[in-house]
């Protein structure tokens, strides 16, 4: 699908195609699903990643991610951990996107996905002070670092408990899917720790392998055959 220019471009790196969706020229792809966003995250991160039973009965529950874009993922998490948690718990997100888009880009993307209007506000009030970091309730912190993702992967957490690998595509975007990154990304997550990707991309399982981790095929989402999961050795 084609980029249309004359739709609503926020900025040189990032519009609105002809069917409303949001588009990167720069890396010539979509934010997510030309289909369905919304399914997409519930299928391949959340589900990838077995939550909320993975976070069930842990005290303190600590998300990575590579590829931050409008905030979709979070959102959906963020969603399922309101309903799943327990009075006592905490959760830490924390993201990259060296091109974060602008609050209203964000805003205008987010806008149609349904059940999350009131989370998507406070999100959006917050937007500008996400590389900080914000406690957007007492039991959620989110940190979205604006660097390139080799600068930002080495000032995230230890411990990470479950990751999301949603760079825009590696045959486009290969530095977010390079070994070094994923070498960094395996120093950060504790033993068991899980992963999961869109992609079945045969060098980024081979890079996710060789920084640890146990990579396995799983079903892909919607016409998409195979996507990979797995956990920390």
């Amino acid at each position: 699908m084609s980029p249309d220019p004359g739709h609503t471009a926020m900025t040189e790196n990032m519009i609105f195609d002809e069917s409303g969706l949001p588009y990167s020229p720069r890396f010539d792809d979509h934010y997510h699903s030309r289909h369905d966003g919304q399914a997409e995250c519930r299928h391949v991160f959340i589900g990838g990643n077995d939550l909320p039973a993975a976070w069930t009965g842990k005290p303190a529950f600590s998300i990575g991610e590579l590829g931050f874009g409008t905030g979709l993922n979070f959102l959906e998490t963020w969603s399922l951990w309101r309903k799943s948690r327990s009075a006592q718990q905490t959760m830490t997100f924390t993201s990259l996107d060296g091109w974060l888009p602008s609050q209203e880009f964000a805003q205008q993307a987010l806008q149609n996905w349904s059940g999350l209007d009131e989370l998507t506000q406070q999100l959006l009030a917050n937007w500008d002070d996400l590389p900080q970091g914000v406690v957007l309730d007492s039991q959620t912190r989110l940190q979205v670092f604006t660097k390139s993702a080799d600068t930002a992967i080495v000032e995230f957490p230890h411990g990470i408990d479950a990751w999301y690998f949603d760079g825009f595509s590696p045959a486009k975007n290969g530095d977010m899917w390079s070994l070094p990154l994923m070498q960094e990304v395996g120093r950060r997550t504790q033993e068991g720790g899980s992963f999961a990707s869109y992609t079945a991309a045969g060098w980024v399982r081979r890079n996710i392998e060789a920084a640890g981790f146990d990579v396995r095929k799983c079903k892909g989402f919607g016409t998409k055959r195979d996507m990979i999961c797995g956990t920390k050795l």
